[in-house]
C-alpha cells in the first residue's frame, strides 16, 4: 500500500506542474487567467480521451495494472519534458499538456486498481491513502515552485518530470497483486469492449456515479483557482516567509489530511456517510466563501480554505470505493475508468467556465462550484432509494 501511494503521488505530479508556472507563462507569452484555465482543461481532456479508451476497449482489464501504470508514467514524464523544453505558446503547450493527460489516464485509474489487488477488503480506507497522496502531487509543484523561486520555471516542470520516473520504477518493482485476474497481452481477462456500461445499470454504482460526477464539478475548478483565491483575498505577506505557491501547496495539501480521515471513519460509519458529509461540507465552504470573503479576516478565511481544501477531496476515494464494490472484479478497472472519463469531462466545463468567470467578477466566481455538491448529495440520495442500496 506504501509503494502504491508514493507512486501515485510522485506520477500525479505532473497533473498540475503548468499551473506551478502560471505567473511566468503569463509574463512571457503574455496569457491571461483563461489561457491557464486551457491548459488545465487540455491534460483533463487527454485524460478523458485516454480513460475512455482504456474503459471500453476493454484495455483496463487486458494488460497487467502494473505494466500500463509503468508505461504511462514514463510517456507522461518524456510529455511533461517536451513542454518544459519544447513548448514556445499556447497552442504547442496545450499539446504537450494534452499528451500528458493522455499518460495520467495509465496513472491514477491504474493505481485505484492496483489498491484493489492487493487490499480488496478494505478498499475505502486504502482508496483514501491514495487519493491523499494524489491530492499531495497535485499539491507538490505548488511546493515546488515556492521552494524554487528564482529558478527558471523550466527546471520546476523538469523536476516532475523526474518525480514520475521514480514512481515508474517504484511499481516494476511492486508488480501486481494476487486478488485480481493477471491479464497477458492478447488474452482478455476482463469485460467485452464496451460492456462496461452495463455497469450503469447497476442501483449501487449509479448512485456512487452521482455523487462523484456532482464532486467533481467543484474539485479541479477549486483547485485550479486555488493561487488565484489567495492571491486576490488573502493580503500579501500575511504568514511571513510564505507566497501565494506556499499557501496553496497548503490547502491543495490540507486534502491529503481530509482524505486521510475519512479513511479512517469509513472503517466505523461506511463509505457512504463519509462521502455524502465530505462533500456537503465541501459545497457549505464554497457557499460561505462567495457571501463572505469580502468581510472575514485573514485568519478566518485562511481557515474556511484549509477546511475547503480538506473536504472537497475527501470524498473521492469513498464514492470510488463504492463504485468498485458495486462492479464484477472483471469490471473493476474498465468501470473506475469509465466513471473517471465522464467525470473529467464535467472538470473541463467547470474550469472553463469559472476561470473565465473569473476573470469578469474575481473571487465571487465560486458561486459557480455550488451546484455540483448540491447535485452530487441529492442525485446518490435519490440513485440508492430508488435501488434500494445500503452503505
Amino acid at each position: 500500500m506504501a509503494t502504491i501511494a508514493m507512486a501515485q503521488l510522485l506520477g500525479t505530479s505532473l497533473w498540475f506542474s503548468a499551473n506551478s508556472a502560471a505567473d511566468d507563462l503569463m509574463a512571457n507569452w503574455g496569457l491571461g487567467n483563461t489561457d491557464i484555465g486551457w491548459l488545465t482543461g487540455a491534460v483533463q481532456g487527454g485524460f478523458i480521451l485516454g480513460t475512455l479508451i482504456m474503459a471500453l476497449t476493454g484495455l483496463a482489464d487486458r494488460y497487467r495494472a502494473s505494466t500500463v501504470f509503468v508505461a504511462s508514467a514514463i510517456a507522461g514524464a518524456l510529455f511533461n519534458a517536451g513542454f518544459a523544453m519544447g513548448a514556445d505558446g499556447l497552442a504547442s503547450a496545450m499539446a504537450f499538456r494534452f499528451l500528458v493527460g493522455l499518460s495520467l489516464a495509465g496513472i491514477y485509474p491504474m493505481g485505484m486498481k492496483l489498491i484493489v489487488g492487493w487490499a480488496p477488503e478494505r478498499t475505502g480506507q486504502a482508496l483514501a491513502q491514495l487519493v491523499a497522496m494524489l491530492t499531495l502531487g497535485t499539491a507538490l509543484p505548488h511546493a515546488l515552485r515556492e521552494l524554487g523561486t528564482g529558478l527558471p520555471w523550466q527546471l520546476v516542470i523538469l523536476a516532475s518530470s523526474g518525480l514520475a520516473l521514480l514512481a515508474a520504477g517504484l511499481i516494476h518493482a511492486l508488480g501486481d497483486g494476487p486478488h485480481l485476474p493477471l491479464g497477458r497481452p492478447g488474452q482478455t481477462t476482463g469485460a467485452r469492449p464496451g460492456a462496461v456500461l452495463k455497469a450503469f445499470r447497476i442501483g449501487r454504482f449509479r448512485a456512487a456515479a452521482w455523487g462523484y460526477f456532482g464532486h467533481m464539478w467543484e474539485l479541479y475548478a477549486f483547485w485550479t483557482l486555488v493561487p488565484l483565491l489567495v492571491s486576490h483575498t488573502l493580503p500579501a505577506g500575511w504568514i511571513p516567509g510564505l507566497g501565494t505557491f506556499g499557501m496553496a501547496f497548503g490547502i491543495i495539501g490540507a486534502g491529503a489530511l481530509g482524505c486521510w480521515l475519512g479513511g479512517r471513519l469509513s472503517l466505523r460509519v461506511g463509505s457512504a456517510r463519509v462521502a455524502l458529509a465530505a462533500l456537503a461540507t465541501s459545497g457549505a465552504c464554497a457557499l460561505v466563501f462567495a457571501l463572505c470573503w469580502r468581510d472575514l479576516p485573514a485568519l478566518a478565511l485562511g481557515l474556511l480554505l484549509l477546511v475547503w481544501g480538506a473536504s472537497v477531496v475527501a470524498d473521492s476515494p469513498q464514492f470510488s470505493a463504492l463504485s468498485a464494490r458495486a462492479c464484477p472484479q472483471e469490471w473493476v478497472g474498465a468501470a473506475l475508468a469509465m466513471q473517471n472519463a465522464i467525470g473529467f469531462a464535467i472538470t473541463v466545463v467547470s474550469i472553463a467556465a469559472t476561470t473565465s468567470l473569473f476573470d469578469r467578477i474575481g473571487p465571487d466566481a465560486v458561486w459557480l462550484l455550488i451546484p455540483g455538491p448540491i447535485i452530487g448529495v441529492l442525485g446518490f440520495a435519490l440513485a440508492s432509494r430508488r435501488a434500494g442500496a445500503t452503505s
